[in-house]
Parts: C-alpha cells; sequence; structure tokens
C-alpha cells in the first residue's frame, strides 16, 4: 500500500515535469484557415452534459463528424454507461503519458480548434490538453495563459454564452 502511495506520488511529480516542460515549448503554427476539425476536453464532473458540444456543429456549420468530446472524470468509476470516452487519475502514467486507449485515438488527430472546457487546476486535464494538435486553443480565464490562445470570461455552465463568445471570435480570426 505504501509503495502504491509512493509510485502514485512520483507519478504525479513526473506529470508536472513533463507539463512545465510541454509549456516552455514554443507551438509551431500551420498558416491553414478554417475550422474542419474540432477538439473538446471537458471537465465532466462539472459540466456533465459534454453532449452539448455536438450542438457546435450546427452552430458553427460543420461536417457531422467534425466534434472530437473527450471528457475525464475525477473518481474511477470505469463501470457506469457513459457516451462520451473520459480518462480518470488513474490513467496517469510515467513521464506524463496518459494509459487510456480512447485517449491515445483522441489525441492521434490533427484538430483546428481545441476547446479547454474546464477551470479547475488538475493535471490531467492540462496533460490531455498539451497532447492534442491543435492550431487554435480556446479556455476560460484563470488557466494557465500559455495553455491556451482564447482565453473567455463566463462561467462553464454558461454554455450559450461560452458558443456565441465562441463563434464571434471564430469569425474575427476568419476561421469560419
Amino acid at each position: 500500500m505504501v509503495l502504491k502511495t509512493l509510485q502514485e506520488k512520483f507519478k504525479v511529480k513526473s506529470g508536472l515535469k513533463y507539463l512545465e516542460d510541454e509549456l516552455r515549448r514554443p507551438r509551431h503554427f500551420q498558416e491553414k484557415k478554417g475550422v474542419a476539425a474540432l477538439a473538446c476536453v471537458v471537465d465532466m464532473d462539472k459540466f456533465p452534459n459534454a453532449e452539448a458540444f455536438q450542438e457546435l456543429r450546427h452552430f458553427l456549420n460543420l461536417k457531422p463528424n467534425a466534434i472530437h468530446i473527450m471528457g475525464y472524470k475525477r473518481g474511477g468509476h470505469r463501470n457506469g454507461m457513459f457516451s462520451i470516452p473520459f480518462c480518470t487519475d488513474k490513467d496517469l502514467g510515467w513521464n506524463g503519458s496518459i494509459e487510456n486507449g480512447d485517449f491515445a485515438e483522441f489525441s492521434g488527430r490533427d484538430y483546428d480548434v481545441l476547446i479547454n472546457y474546464y477551470t479547475d487546476d488538475r493535471l490531467l486535464l492540462k496533460l490531455m490538453s498539451t497532447k492534442i494538435a491543435a492550431r487554435i486553443r480556446v479556455g476560460f480565464q484563470g488557466m494557465d495563459n500559455a495553455m491556451n490562445d482564447l482565453i473567455f470570461n463566463c462561467q462553464l455552465d454558461d454554455f450559450k454564452t461560452f458558443t456565441s463568445e465562441l463563434k464571434k471570435y471564430l469569425k474575427i480570426l476568419n476561421e469560419i
């Protein structure tokens, strides 16, 4: 038991070191414009209605398979019926790796926009965000500014305001 606790502590420490290194590394931007693929990393403990992101498809005039959602749940309740794949804290591996098959598939794609839909300072959420290749990253105020390009000052449960602001700024950037 003590060995397992010590192992988890070292996994967190190695994850924090990996995250710090990734945030210092400059990102390379592509000149491509437009939104064809959109990824969402959602804290399902704070925003359980992650399926609401599918509405963005109509709101932003995207193709049916353009939106990909990955959730995060603090507890390890894997036996429940969830339509959104998710990671838990138990998926944290060594050196910042995330040992989850659904996440490996999710992060294996390139996206035009990544929505970091969380406000809690959780290591696994930040690691998930840094491992996803995206041109534009959108998040909330209060999070690390190095993780996001667009930062919105609205509440997590105010999805309507978030979507209208997202659409407004994507238009300003000539992405939609």
